[in-house]
């Protein structure tokens, strides 16, 4: 099923047919003995890159345009991708929990990431993996992390590192039991005209300081920072609205509004199995409606991939010119 979406859903979209879903599915199969089935091995992501070429050409067309300028909202949702429905085991419910394996939907994760650049992970998150387990997991409801099942607060990924992902993949395999857990998405392109001249010079000010979420194994927290870096015009985005903290008065009432917008113009997606949410982390801030979990083998279940355009601009912290960030 590929029409379960909110009324307010304003993403590029980018919905394949049955014939461009077989040949996905090639691509993907293909990919399943590379590296003797390891996901995280660079010669599996090499393969994975190699195969693109045999992507539908709308496909990576849409992909190519989303890279160049991820427009008003900096969302891009995929539809009907082939995951493995059928052959899926239970949904995890451990903390931690990744994809090490490979899988189609792995293999679709992997091709998409190097049409759009390299994927990364974080050596202190989920352990490194390149591909990620986003499920709800008992004990963990109230959490601001993938891991719980509350409203979760609208934020860039990673917000706190200075070699933030460009963008974060979520691929549907199983939605939640009640249909009630939508991503929201807001951009900064929407908000920035509504922004007075004295909110928009003191979001852009280094008058804020971000930790480092709870899904990380070590704690940090940057030094004073803007939440509009970079051109006037189309700013970048950082922040965190469960971990960023004003310096000053100007900067609370500043942030205040800046969510306020965002809860305003935010649009809502609710993800069916095959549907491949790509967000533009540069300028758009994530987050998730509430749901309930069960916990009964069938609950929520997506797979989650970090993308960087620069895999050189963070070298240093990659040993082996690998494709995992150890600080």
């Amino acid at each position: 099923m590929l029409t379960s979406v909110g009324p307010q859903e304003r993403a590029g979209r980018c919905v394949l047919d049955a014939a461009d879903r077989s040949t996905v599915e090639a691509v993907a199969d293909a990919l399943l003995a590379q590296a003797d089935g390891r996901v995280d091995d660079p010669d599996f992501v090499g393969a994975a890159r190699q195969g693109g070429g045999a992507l539908p050409h709308r496909l990576r067309r849409s992909l190519a345009e989303f890279r160049r300028y991820s427009g008003e909202t900096g969302t891009l949702v995929l539809r009907g991708l082939p995951v493995g429905e059928g052959t899926m085991p239970d949904t995890p419910s451990v903390a931690g929990s990744v994809q090490r394996t490979a899988t189609v939907a792995a293999g679709v994760l992997m091709t998409v990431a190097t049409e759009l650049g390299d994927p990364i992970a974080y050596h202190a998150e989920k352990s490194g993996a390149l591909v990620q387990d986003v499920v709800p997991v008992p004990g963990r409801e109230n959490t601001q992390e993938n891991t719980g099942s509350v409203l979760l607060q609208f934020h860039n990924e990673n917000a706190f590192h200075d070699y933030r992902p460009d963008y974060v993949m979520l691929l549907c395999l199983r939605p939640d039991h009640d249909r009630e857990a939508g991503l929201r998405t807001a951009c900064v392109r929407q908000v920035l005209p509504l922004l007075d001249s004295a909110t928009r010079t003191a979001l852009a000010a280094p008058e804020f300081v971000t930790s480092a979420p709870p899904s990380f194994c070590v704690g940090s927290q940057t030094e004073p920072h803007p939440v509009l870096p970079g051109a006037l015009d189309d700013p970048d985005l950082r922040v965190d609205f469960a971990a960023t903290t004003a310096l000053t008065g100007r900067g609370r009432r500043a942030l205040d509004r800046l969510q306020h917008l965002f809860g305003e113009l935010a649009q809502t997606v609710y993800l069916e199995p095959g549907d491949l949410a790509i967000v533009d982390n540069r300028v758009t801030v994530h987050g998730r409606t509430p749901f309930r979990p069960r916990y009964d083998g069938e609950d929520r279940w997506l797979q989650r991939t970090f993308v960087t355009t620069d895999l050189r601009r963070s070298r240093a912290l990659r040993p082996g010119d690998g494709y995992v960030l150890v600080g």
